[in-house]
């Protein structure tokens, strides 16, 4: 995930006179804003405002969600910039998903304006628009934490919330500006002169925070601190984090706030009321920040409050005690007889100071007795006694009520028990609240033993027979109370051992009743003598290893203060908020007054104890917070022991940043790799910022305002921002955890990353221990940056190059780790500016060695030497002063300058580091690094003129351009250029841009530099070379003369490039030109296209663009035979050139959605001139091979093309004109074979009218013929009778019949190759008969054709025929009525047995009913395969809807729905017949006839272009008959639901197009052709008649 600072985040106005976007406070509530406007309004305001001279673009960060309406797992969390200027949040859904059904997008953001209510939400209905991209544009203005979620309908009519989503909108900071840190020469400058305070503020990003923490009780009275902020502000800290300055409790530690309205008195000279108080606080601050350049930052405690906080007498219910906890019982009982026990060692015996294990043993021992004694196996047993009383009482009465229950006589004691358990009939079960609570209604308990003692009557034995169950329930509640037991006084035995005797740990002394034997966990609070000790015991606070933090440790069923799992704080006590402010209004309105108080005064919240804090707690006094201040910074500190866990802490709150601890990096490797994952930025030579925007035109989001420019940028998921500490306040110092000399190694790395960063003041001045909060009382020294400041010289120029490379946008960088050593290298994207530092770690003690790190060379860069140092610390001990905090003596010893050598080798110039001879652990350098001849218009030169370049490409060109696959490229170059080879990576799949753009969207995306692809482009600039070299290749040139243009605008950028970009970062600017070409390049594929595609979706142009995708030239095939010509592949790879390209059948199958659909009416009437003047027989070729051995066996090829011949005069401009256009005829008029440049050839022509009537005619007539080269050199797999092709019309009922068993003649043509299986020569399918799909391409031209010649548009009006031995004139229409009249009696199978009758049915040959059958009158012996379920129907559906019956044609689409439907295609065949083969091998040599060979091919294999017919004809029958005819929404969101898988493909494919096939369920195919040319056709046929059934506006 790349991390969301990297967002531009442009400079904001005032948005209201004399306020930015923080309230003015109303003296009568911190809630309600003084302005009129909040920040939403403003934000509404600004985008209803004129656009102004010289504005900016806005800036449009775009977060596209699933289908489901949810955002991806890896975009739950989205964190914004700040909103210095009014930005746009694009929620963007892909048209037509499940998510926009009748969607809505609901969102807590106030949309509307107002103030933000985290239960009060704004919507927007989506647009039922299929046919475009559906946006929510949210007016960002503000900062907050905000969640959305889309509602919708699901199939069922239910609504539906999807899942749900979080953006989180950092808040603006200003601080004062500050001058540089160095000279022009690279001095640091001295505290007077450089990092001086300035009038004017800045604007700082979160990664520009350098805090400071400091324990206010060590820094004296507030009179004192201003020396304490010169210190903070010379030291380049930008924030102080103030631990908690509220009045301390009887522990004085900060944390333990006794009373939270009030500051400590020991902030001030003299007593000062609260008001008084706050008022000084405020005054300090404000000099802070705008003397000192200081933000100010205080920990805010939710969760706890001192255990002396006199508020808690009158409020008790404001902690966890028995009375409002009654399973606390226990506990208390336990802890009190802890107590007690501790009062009475010298009583027993027993040692009251532990020196020994042997004392703690001796301890425990006597207090297992104590535990023992207390029997509180009580409070989780029933009571024998009891129950059998209450079941004898109630027996003896004859009252007991009949069993009710399933018969249990006889039933066993451990069976009954069950029953109960079961029943959930034992009362208080696991409640603890009281001994033996746990009870069962004597009612319940008596009729069950009489019901299951039925040889039992007398009322003793049946109550005895009671207890026996009692004993059985009680078993498993004795062995809890057992291990709960065990498992208490493990746990204060391992306390007990820590606190008194381990070496780090507290030591706390002789045991006494007030210092018992481990911490008490809870506070007692004695108001009066006689107070209710279950009332006044109030439970303490504290942390448990490993816990759940969701999970409120207080309340069942955690048992935790009983089984001591608690490490408890004793002068805490947990409060009890309840789940909302009405279970306990008192201590939630206080709380939020504490809260809100605080935001009026700190710039930012550290959350104390954050992952213990119920969200509902945190949300509530959050929001209140940020009702007082928009712009509060949060950040706090999680132990959740999960990332996924934490994203619930921040999204939830809205956390700004998570203290991250360079501590827990246990060697170098670890702390790089946490430098990396925390403070990295983005990578050196990054691309989505230079590759992934894109320009709009955006409309206001309010609906009112002007179209501003915006840049559109895509959103990733983010990562909860970082705040780095090198040591927190409760960390162990560098001497004990590492080395003391490591201080300034990690002090100076941390400086170096690009986030927010944190220290102590401990930390630079070097103390040797980690400081008590509680128990230490000396004060802080001051020591500046003298000699006793420890590394703070260092800090403060590496702290003021951290806000000046934050300032300046220095967001990239790149971290290397070599042995002991980490390299940090910063640097700024636009000017390849840089700071490196080089640290030499010390994570372990006592060497001055220098280690091993290779030189460092930095390719066409200078360095220039900025600082070093190292330390030298002669002593570890530091004198024990009464009243100051000291450091460890230390010297800072300054490196000497160094100058870094320039070298050159075979890949350019370089600069090499060094590291001295003398450079001991904790040592670093800085140099300032600059890309030497940096051209800073070099990404600007790279990003310009494309358009230009590829703008005035014709399609044809722009294939070359974009695609190409291998076997294309090689043909049209002479195979000097094939598709590019790279190390480590498969095979690009195509020549063009699209072939680079698969890896390149996932490597700009997510600069994932780490790609072979990168590694690749850094060790040579050969693809470089490649991509423009193939362009300008003569035998390029010499078809394309146009190509010249774009190749040069590539070979100028790739020329700059090489001479002037290091190997580095040429991944970044490849993937910049390459990207900006391809952009240009599809604009201008799409700007060509009909406004179907120009207005459409994504997915409508990822199909349009495989119309160029598959429209090519190439050298071996084409449409005319003398001369070379573009023309349409049928899929790639495999029909890519010669006889394999151009295929009559799939030509026409895709013309329509590939061709006329996009526009490309020109290229349509090429294909369709050049098939109808090879018209022979009455068909035209399946194979074309370059019109010069065309192949003449299929049958359904002329009736595509005639539909096609209808659809281009239906949708083309002046379509209607192509009818008359001549065309010269291949071959002669007596269908004699004639070789290309016979004479004979071209001898006569013909209007496509009149090659319409041929057609028509030969059928109508009867074709005959042997095929012309018939043999094994026309097809070595066919038998002699397959050559054969017959075709007649059966008068009867108007159906063509032909074929035989032989050969193949429709699609499905598939024929058998295998010896071993003695299937060679036997097609798969042969469907001899009337194919159902012949059948409605015939209906629809005759239908077409009697429009046409009614209208005198036609020259024709019929054929001639013999009939019963006559003569005679068949129109147009009679012929059509013929088959409307016989089609459903012939092809139809209907539902019931009893309906055969009615139809032209064989009944011992179905195998499904409620289906057409795939043909009608097959050949002898294979009658059967009529009766097959194949996805052929729903072409005739599509082409001649009205031949069908509605509600016999929605049936069976439904059938097929369910059945033959696969994820991108339709199966072949239906699974439940015994021919079902779904899996596709045409390697397989096996003796199985049923799929050897691939014989299969079309019995099983799902194929991808049916499911478009599948589509149209579902949307034409489902609207006027079914779910569909009272609401079409509801039958288009299930068939677009159907494109989510093809439209995730033809994304996520490399070959950017959906497969001829796949296997069984969607799964790869080997053999099919990766992207096929009426695979996507059909389905862009079907986004077309959608839009078309009202513009995609369906209500």
């Amino acid at each position: 995930m790349t991390k969301p600072t990297s967002l531009p985040a442009p400079g904001r106005p005032k948005l209201s006179k004399g306020i930015d976007t923080s309230f003015a406070l109303k003296s009568d509530s911190r809630d309600e804003p003084l302005t009129p406007k909040t920040p939403a309004d403003e934000g509404i305001d600004f985008f209803q405002s004129p656009v102004a001279d010289g504005e900016k673009p806005l800036h449009v960060y775009e977060l596209r969600l699933d289908p489901d309406g949810g955002p991806h797992k890896d975009r739950q969390y989205i964190r914004l910039p700040p909103a210095y200027t009014p930005y746009i949040l694009r929620v963007s859904i892909d048209a037509g998903t499940p998510a926009a059904r009748n969607g809505v997008f609901r969102t807590n953001f106030p949309l509307d304006g107002g103030v933000f209510g985290r239960d009060r939400f704004s919507e927007r209905k989506l647009p039922t628009d299929f046919s475009k991209p559906i946006h929510v544009n949210l007016p960002i203005s503000h900062a907050g934490a905000f969640l959305f979620w889309l509602e919708y309908e699901n199939d069922q009519g239910e609504r539906v919330r999807g899942r749900k989503g979080y953006f989180n909108i950092d808040p603006v900071l200003k601080i004062k500006a500050r001058t540089p840190i160095l000279d022009d020469d690279l001095r640091v400058l001295p505290p007077d002169q450089g990092a001086v305070i300035e009038d004017d503020y800045v604007n700082l990003p979160l990664d520009g925070l350098s805090i400071l923490t400091l324990v206010s009780k060590w820094m004296g009275p507030t009179s004192e601190w201003k020396n304490f902020f010169a210190e903070a502000k010379d030291r380049g800290y930008t924030m102080i984090h103030y631990t908690p300055l509220q009045e301390r409790g009887e522990s004085n530690s900060p944390y333990s706030i006794r009373n939270q309205l009030r500051y400590d008195p020991t902030l001030f000279e003299r007593p000062l009321s609260v008001e008084e108080g706050n008022a000084r606080i405020e005054k300090v601050l404000k000099g802070a920040k705008e003397e000192h350049g200081l933000l100010s930052l205080t920990d805010v405690v939710l969760n706890h409050t001192a255990n002396d906080s006199p508020w808690l007498l009158e409020h008790p219910e404001a902690g966890y005690s028995p009375n409002n906890t009654p399973h606390l019982t226990p506990a208390l009982e336990l802890d009190t007889a802890i107590i007690e026990y501790s009062e009475s060692l010298t009583s027993r015996g027993l040692p009251t100071v532990v020196n020994s294990l042997q004392d703690v043993d001796d301890l425990m021992s006597g207090l297992n007795t104590v535990v023992k004694d207390l029997k509180l196996w009580q409070y989780y047993v029933l009571d024998v006694n009891r129950e059998k009383e209450s079941v004898f009482t109630l027996l003896r009465s004859e009252r007991e009520a009949p069993w009710t229950g399933k018969d249990i006589a006889r039933k066993t004691i451990a069976e009954l028990a069950e029953i109960v358990r079961a029943e959930a009939k034992v009362e208080g079960l696991g409640q603890l609240a009281s001994r033996f609570g746990a009870k069962v209604n004597s009612t319940y308990a008596a009729s069950l033993v009489k019901a299951a003692f039925v040889e039992l009557t007398d009322p003793v034995a049946l109550a005895d027979a009671w207890v026996r169950v009692v004993d059985v329930l009680n078993v498993p509640l004795y062995r809890e109370w057992e291990e709960d037991t065990s498992v208490a006084l493990e746990n204060v035995k391992n306390r007990l051992k820590y606190a008194r005797l381990d070496e780090h740990g507290p030591k706390l002394g002789d045991i006494t009743r007030s210092n018992p034997l481990v911490e008490t966990y809870f506070t007692r609070l004695c108001p009066t003598l006689d107070a209710d000790p279950s009332l006044y015991s109030l439970a303490n606070n504290g942390w448990i290893w490993n816990a759940d933090p969701l999970q409120n440790f207080a309340l069942l069923p955690s048992k935790a203060y009983l089984r001591r799992e608690v490490i408890v704080w004793g002068d805490c006590v947990k409060l009890r908020y309840g789940s909302s402010p009405a279970a306990n209004p008192w201590l939630w309105s206080y709380m939020k007054q504490y809260v809100t108080t605080l935001a009026a005064t700190f710039d930012g919240f550290r959350i104390d104890n954050c992952h213990s804090t119920p969200l509902e707690v945190g949300t509530y006094m959050l929001d209140a917070a940020r009702v007082v201040r928009p712009d509060l910074y949060i950040c706090a500190e999680l132990f959740t022991g999960s990332e996924e866990m934490d994203l619930v802490f921040v999204r939830e709150l809205g956390i700004n940043s998570l203290v991250r601890e360079s501590g827990n990096g246990w060697d170098p490797k670890e702390y790089s790799r946490l430098l990396y994952r925390h403070g990295l930025g983005k990578p050196i030579g990054s691309m989505d910022g230079a590759c992934m925007t894109s320009m709009e035109d955006i409309p206001s989001p309010t609906g009112k305002g002007p179209v501003r420019r915006a840049i559109v940028s895509p959103l990733n998921g983010s990562m909860p921002h970082a705040l780095l500490y090198d040591l927190t306040h409760d960390n162990e110092s560098p001497l004990d955890k590492r080395s003391a000399e490591d201080a300034l190694s990690t002090g100076a790395l941390v400086t170096f990353g690009y986030c927010a960063i944190g220290s102590v003041k401990g930390f630079d001045d070097l103390y040797p221990k980690l400081l008590n909060l509680v128990q230490e009382k000396r004060k802080y020294e001051l020591s500046g940056l003298s000699a006793k400041s420890g590394i703070s010289r260092i800090k403060r120029v590496l702290n003021e190059l951290h806000l000046e490379m934050v300032l300046g946008g220095f967001e990239e960088g790149h971290v290397h780790q070599e042995n002991d050593y980490i390299v940090l290298h910063r640097v700024q994207p636009s000017t390849q500016k840089g700071y490196l530092l080089v640290a030499h770690t010390a994570f372990s003690k006592g060497s001055k060695d220098r280690g091993y790190i290779n030189p460092i060379k930095l390719r066409r860069t200078r360095a220039r030497f900025v600082l070093g140092a190292n330390i030298n610390i002669p002593s570890y001990d530091v004198a024990n002063d009464p009243t100051t905090l000291r450091g460890l003596p230390a010297n800072l010893v300054d490196m000497p300058s160094i100058v870094v050598p320039q070298g050159l080798d075979n890949e350019g110039p370089y600069a090499e580091i060094v590291v001295p001879e003398y450079f001991p652990p904790g040592s670093v350098m800085v140099f300032e690094t600059q890309m030497q001849e940096y051209d800073p218009s070099l990404d600007k030169f790279c990003a310009t003129g494309a358009q230009d370049a590829f703008g005035d490409l014709s399609l044809v060109e722009l294939n070359v351009v974009l695609y190409r696959a291998d076997g294309e490229e090689r043909d049209a170059t002479g195979g000097a250029f094939g598709v590019y080879d790279v190390p480590g990576m498969d095979r690009l799949v195509y020549c063009g841009f699209e072939g680079w753009m698969h890896p390149l969207r996932h490597i700009m995306r997510y600069n994932d530099l780490g790609h072979p692809l990168c590694g690749h482009l850094r060790d040579g600039t050969w693809a470089l070379d490649y991509v423009h070299q193939r362009l300008t290749r003569q035998d390029q040139v010499d078809v394309f003369p146009s190509l010249n243009k774009p190749a040069r605008w590539l070979q100028e950028r790739f020329e700059k490039i090489k001479k002037s970009v290091p190997n580095f970062m040429r991944p970044k600017y490849f993937a910049l030109v390459v990207s900006e070409a391809y952009k240009a390049a599809r604009r201008a594929v799409v700007e060509q296209c009909s406004d179907f595609i120009v207005s459409g979706h994504d997915f409508t142009q990822d199909l349009a663009m495989c119309s160029v995708q598959m429209y090519g030239q190439v050298k071996s095939a084409s449409l005319d035979p003398a001369v070379s010509t573009p023309s349409l592949a049928a899929g790639l790879p495999h029909f890519t050139t010669e006889w394999a390209r151009c295929w009559g059948r799939d030509v026409f199958i895709s013309l329509r959605g590939l061709f006329l659909t996009t526009g490309n009416f020109e290229g349509a009437r090429k294909h369709i001139l050049a098939f109808a003047s090879t018209l022979k027989h009455g068909l035209i070729p399946n194979l074309l091979d370059s019109v010069r051995t065309p192949r003449y066996n299929s049958r359904d090829s002329p009736w595509w093309m005639l539909q096609n011949i209808q659809d281009y005069v239906k949708m083309s401009p002046d379509g209607l004109s192509i009818l008359a256009e001549h065309v010269k005829r291949r071959f002669p008029q007596d269908d004699t074979w004639v070789s290309w440049d016979d004479p004979r050839a071209y001898a006569y022509s013909s209007t496509i009218a009149e090659i319409i009537q041929e057609i028509l005619q030969r059928h109508a007539s009867g074709i005959h013929f042997r095929e012309y080269n018939a043999g094994p050199n026309l097809d070595m797999q066919m038998k002699e009778e397959g050559f054969n092709i017959d075709i007649d019309v059966d008068w009867t009922t108007g159906l063509i019949f032909g074929g035989n068993k032989y050969n193949c003649g429709t699609w499905m043509d598939k024929m058998g190759e295998s010896i071993k299986a003695g299937t060679k020569g036997i097609p798969g399918t042969p469907r001899d008969g009337a194919p159902v799909e012949i059948t409605g391409l015939l209906k629809s031209t005759l239908t077409w054709l009697d429009r046409l010649s009614s209208r005198g548009q036609f020259p024709f009006t019929g054929v001639e025929t013999e009939i019963n031995d006559k003569k005679r004139h068949v129109t147009y229409k009679e012929w059509s009525d013929l088959i409307q009249e016989s089609f459903e009696k012939c092809y139809y199978v209907p539902l019931e047995h009893y309906e055969d009758q009615q139809y032209k049915i064989n009944t011992l040959l179905v195998n499904r009913r409620g289906i057409y059958k795939d043909v009608y009158g097959s050949g002898a012996g294979r009658e059967w395969s009529d009766y097959q379920l194949r996805p052929n129907f729903p072409i005739a559906m599509t082409v001649a809807p009205e031949l069908f019956n509605e509600t016999h044609a929605l049936q069976a689409l439904r059938l097929a729905d369910e059945v033959l439907r696969g994820p991108l295609g339709m199966k072949t065949l239906d699974p439940a017949d015994l021919q079902y083969r779904p899996v596709y091998d045409n390697s397989n040599d096996s003796a199985d006839a049923s799929i050897a060979k691939g014989l299969n091919y079309h019995n099983g294999p799902e194929w991808g272009w049916p499911l478009g017919y599948f589509l149209q004809a579902y949307l034409y029958f489902d609207i006027r008959t079914g779910a569909g005819k009272e609401n079409p929404m509801h039958t288009l969101h299930h068939l677009h639901k159907i494109l989510l898988q093809p439209r995730r493909h033809i994304q996520r494919d490399s070959w950017a197009g959906l497969p001829e096939l796949t296997n069984e369920n969607g799964e790869y195919c080997r053999d099919s052709c990766n992207t096929q040319a009426w695979s996507a056709s059909t389905l862009l046929d079907f986004l077309e008649s959608v839009q078309r059934l009202g513009d995609g506006n369906v209500e």
